[in-house]
């Protein structure tokens, strides 16, 4: 893979992280945090499987050979419920939430190779772009 094709969208992840950052959603809340993978996958030209887990995002993308091996690559969406400290100017715009886990940068970093992997699929199997929500909250909150 030629790594200045991945340091031409280094700007970009940056932008999706913060913007994530700053809009976190609770376990079973990933409305638009799922909302922004889903769309930035077909973007991507990605096969896309979607609700998992009720936010759940898959994506599938199949280079040469693709019934004969694969792989999962894994990112988890969600926020905890914590305010943050801090005045960055992409800080949560949601009092009592955050994502002090770490989730916003596993899902830019993860979109972010997706990407990359789309724009030159030029590899042998498919690979599964997993986008876990709930992943902090354990039980969904019964109504």
């Amino acid at each position: 893979m030629d790594l200045q094709l991945i340091s031409e969208d280094v700007d970009d992840i940056v932008a999706i992280r913060r913007h994530i950052h700053a809009h976190p959603e609770l376990a079973f809340e990933e409305t638009q945090t799922a909302a922004l993978v889903e769309n930035s996958l077909r973007k991507y030209g990605l096969e896309i499987t979607t609700g998992i887990g009720k936010h759940g995002v898959i994506g599938a993308l199949k280079g040469r050979n693709s019934d004969k091996r694969s792989i999962g690559l894994r990112a988890d969406m969600d926020a905890l419920p914590m305010s943050e400290g801090n005045e960055l100017e992409y800080a949560s715009c949601h009092p009592g939430r955050m994502h002090a886990c770490g989730h916003d940068g596993h899902t830019a970093m993860l979109l972010g190779a997706a990407k990359a992997l789309g724009s030159n699929p030029d590899f042998e199997g498919t690979v599964h772009f997993i986008f876990q929500p709930a992943e902090e909250g354990g039980e969904e909150p019964r109504r």
